[in-house]
């Protein structure tokens, strides 16, 4: 569960969610990444260890420069962890909605 924690924990924060969606287009230098950020090179820099501390990103060294790609396997668990609770809400409003229907009025029909 503390992969589960790091994860929930590291897309917390609206510029990191916007540091892995970028990641969606595929690898960047991290000069890069930082360039459309209203922020300090560094700044970025933090959000990205935060990132690679929870398993989002993977740091790619080619050289003297660093490419950053998306690992998806933590978002993978989110999702999956998420999901279990779509399945336990779908079943509770099939119950209610079924509960309903047997407890509403019928309308009377006309006989012929």
């Amino acid at each position: 569960m503390q992969s589960l924690d790091l994860a929930f924990g590291a897309l917390s924060d609206p510029t990191r969610r916007a540091i892995v969606q970028r990641l969606t287009a595929g690898p960047v230098r991290v000069t890069d990444l930082a360039a459309p950020f209203p922020m300090s090179l560094n700044a970025v820099s933090k959000h990205v260890k935060v990132l690679e501390r929870a398993g989002l990103v993977i740091r790619v060294k080619e050289g003297r420069e660093h490419q950053l790609v998306l690992n998806p396997d933590p978002i993978r668990a989110v999702s999956a962890w998420a999901g279990g609770f779509e399945t336990f809400w779908n079943d509770r409003l099939d119950n209610l909605e079924r509960f309903l229907e047997a407890e509403a009025p019928q309308p009377n029909r006309r006989k012929p």
